[in-house]
């Protein structure tokens, strides 16, 4: 799509983790359909490149970038602040940075990375939703769009924290959609399956991890972030004025299947017996 079909004209947008993969991919889309967007991220580098991209997608756009990292309540208030400068509102927030530092079996699982895990996709989250939400209520409209995960629905052994906190975002923002529904605002999430992104590469590189994906995938092939940007596109948009409280889960049908099995990768670095519990605690305490 070249330039702007104006449908979006006038929209405030923020996506955080917008620098990179999905949320970048769904700030152009934004973008190119007339929004305002801004994106945030931690690295600046990765922001001034996301920037060439969206002004390089979507000619003619309004878009800038502001250091933030999701977990500083201040810095995510200054986003939410520039966000709304360009059109006098913020209508739009999409939650994208997210994560994990936590992988293994659970036993061995690092306590701190566990943490932080939590800390990065639901307080992150949380903030988001926090800062922006009462200037949206107050104009009486605005979409707050989440990212949980195939994880939050369909148990990922050895995946430590990342699926327990994707289904606290999808919980948080159930809750948020009831308390916010009478001002106007709406909250959802979307629920990506395997998609071809850098923090994937290893997996849709090839393999037997890859081929298991498949196999659970009723439509057969590895999602694009442009997939998800479409979605996050109607979210935000007028088209879904009476959706709120969802999760659209955009994984090829892999909801309907069981969740993939990475013993391909895992079972070298911790052996067979240690995906099963049998070796010793991450703390090194007996059994």
């Amino acid at each position: 799509m070249d330039g702007s079909s104006g449908t979006l004209a006038g929209y405030g947008a923020l996506v955080t983790g917008g620098g990179s993969g999905i949320g970048l991919a769904s700030a152009i889309r934004l973008a190119q359909d007339g929004a305002a967007v801004t994106i945030c991220g931690r690295t600046e580098s990765r922001l001034e490149a996301g920037l060439a991209a969206i002004e390089e997608q979507a000619p003619g756009a309004t878009a800038q970038w502001i250091v933030a990292d999701v977990v500083d309540e201040d810095a995510v208030q200054d986003a939410v602040v520039l966000a709304a400068e360009p059109t006098g509102t913020i209508d739009v927030v999409l939650a994208s940075a997210g994560g994990s530092d936590s992988i293994g079996p659970v036993h061995t699982l690092d306590t701190d990375a566990f943490k932080r895990t939590l800390e990065l996709n639901v307080v992150g989250t949380f903030l988001a939703l926090k800062c922006a939400a009462p200037r949206m209520a107050k104009a009486g409209r605005g979409s707050f769009i989440g990212v949980s995960s195939l994880a939050a629905s369909r148990p990922h052994p050895w995946f430590g924290a990342y699926g327990p906190a994707k289904a606290g975002i999808e919980m948080f923002l159930q809750q948020a959609a009831i308390e916010l529904g009478p001002s106007g605002v709406r909250v959802n999430a979307v629920a990506p399956g395997l998609v071809d992104t850098e923090l994937v590469g290893a997996v849709v590189a090839g393999g037997p991890v890859l081929e298991d994906y498949l196999s659970q995938m009723p439509l057969g092939r590895v999602g694009t972030a442009q997939d998800i940007a479409e979605a996050v596109r109607y979210l935000a948009g007028p088209e879904s004025s009476w959706v709120t409280g969802q999760t659209l889960r955009l994984d090829g049908g892999h909801t309907l299947m069981r969740g993939p099995d990475f013993r391909g990768f895992l079972e070298p670095v911790f052996g067979a017996d240690g995906l099963r519990g049998l070796a010793a605690p991450a703390d090194g305490t007996a059994g």
